[in-house]
């Protein structure tokens, strides 16, 4: 197990910017790779951004690249999610989870990822 707590959801207007975290908890997050998956109703999970235990590789989905960026402070074992000009189709469950791949890789296969914590919900709407 790799617990994780997901927490900085809400409700936002279109255009409008939320940042997300995820904190490890028992476990030192730079020695892992962390990602962020979202789950729309109807439709399987999807890979949003991950980031590699020091940094070196990101990867973003093509359907956020250049309005999302991933950075992580492993002094504070926490990753952030800063989501800017937010669509009503980034609505969803976010996960965080460490990747089960080395730490100095990334995947946005959610095949890849450790189990995740409770989620933050992400609405986005007028």
């Amino acid at each position: 197990q790799l617990p994780v707590v997901e927490s900085g959801g809400g409700l936002v207007q279109p255009g409008g910017s939320l940042r997300l975290s995820c904190t490890t908890s028992g476990f030192a997050s730079e020695n892992y790779a962390i990602g962020w998956l979202r789950q729309v109703p109807g439709k399987e999970r999807e890979g949003v951004s991950c980031i590699s235990h020091r940094g070196g590789r990101i990867k973003y989905a093509d359907s956020v690249q250049g309005r999302f960026i991933i950075s992580r402070d492993n002094a504070k074992n926490t990753v952030y999610l800063q989501m800017n000009d937010l669509k009503p189709e980034d609505t969803g469950v976010y996960t965080c989870g460490a990747l089960t791949l080395g730490a100095a890789w990334c995947s946005l296969s959610p095949l890849h990822f450790a189990s995740g914590g409770q989620g933050t919900q992400v609405t986005v709407s007028s």
